[in-house]
C-alpha cells in the first residue's frame, strides 16, 4: 500500500492527537483541536480530509509522488475521525438523540469500550528516521522530546488495553453493529486510497 516505514506510519496515526492537550499531556505545546483535524466549530466536529490533503500532503509529494509515512499516516487518522464522527452524527440524528455535552460523554464512554475490544500490541519507537520524518511534518514540526512522550504514552496505552481488555462489550448508545459496520467501511476506504497511492495516482487522498 505504499507504506515504507511502517514504524513512521504507525506514529502518523497518532499525529493529529499529540498537540491537542489530552492524549500527551506533557507535550512541550497545545494546538488548538480544529487546527490539527481540519475541523469547524460543531457538535461533532468532522475532519476536512480532503483539504489536509491539498495544503499538506500533495505539496509535500516528491517527485515519484510519496510522501512521508508520517504524513501518509496522519491523514489515515483524519479519514478516520471523518468517517466515525459522520456516520455518529447520522445514527444520533436516526434515533432522535439530541447534540449535547451529555451526548458526546456517551460516546466517548461507548468508544473507549470499543478500544478495549480491540487486540493491540504496535507501539512505535523513536528512530532517528521517525525523529526526522517528524521535525520535518509539513504543518508544523515535532519536537524530538514530544516523538518520545507519544511513544511513552502508546506503550502504556496498549499495556492497559491488555489488561482491560473487554471480551462482551455492553454499549450505552453506539450500537453493537455501528461497531461492525463502520471499521469495515473504514478499512476499505483506506485500503483503496493507499493502493491508488501505492500505484502512483495523483488524486488517491483527496476527498472520496
Amino acid at each position: 500500500m505504499g507504506i515504507c516505514d511502517a514504524n513512521a506510519f504507525l506514529f502518523g496515526n497518532l499525529v493529529p492527537d499529540i498537540y491537542v492537550g489530552w492524549m500527551v499531556p506533557q507535550a512541550s505545546r497545545k494546538i488548538n483541536y480544529l487546527r490539527t483535524h481540519f475541523a469547524d466549530v460543531g457538535d461533532i466536529p468532522t475532519p476536512r480530509y480532503g483539504e489536509f490533503f491539498e495544503r499538506y500532503v500533495a505539496p509535500s509529494a516528491g517527485m515519484d509522488g510519496r510522501v512521508s509515512d508520517v504524513v501518509l499516516g496522519a491523514w489515515c487518522h483524519l479519514v478516520a475521525d471523518h468517517v466515525y464522527n459522520h456516520r455518529f452524527s447520522q445514527l444520533i440524528k436516526r434515533i432522535g438523540v439530541e447534540v449535547s455535552p451529555r451526548t458526546r460523554e456517551r460516546k466517548q464512554a461507548d468508544f473507549d469500550i470499543f478500544g478495549r475490544t480491540l487486540s493491540i500490541s504496535q507501539v512505535p519507537e523513536p528512530t532517528d528516521a521517525l525523529v526526522a520524518q517528524a521535525a520535518s511534518f509539513p504543518q508544523y514540526p515535532i519536537a524530538e522530546a514530544d516523538v518520545r512522550a507519544t511513544c511513552d504514552v502508546m506503550a502504556q496505552i496498549v499495556r492497559n488495553n491488555a489488561v482491560h481488555h473487554v471480551s462482551d462489550p455492553v454499549y450505552d448508545l453506539v450500537s453493537e453493529d455501528f461497531f461492525s459496520r463502520v471499521p469495515a467501511e473504514l478499512d476499505a476506504l483506506l485500503r483503496e486510497a493507499l493502493h491508488e497511492y501505492a500505484a502512483g495516482k495523483p488524486n488517491w487522498g483527496r476527498r472520496r
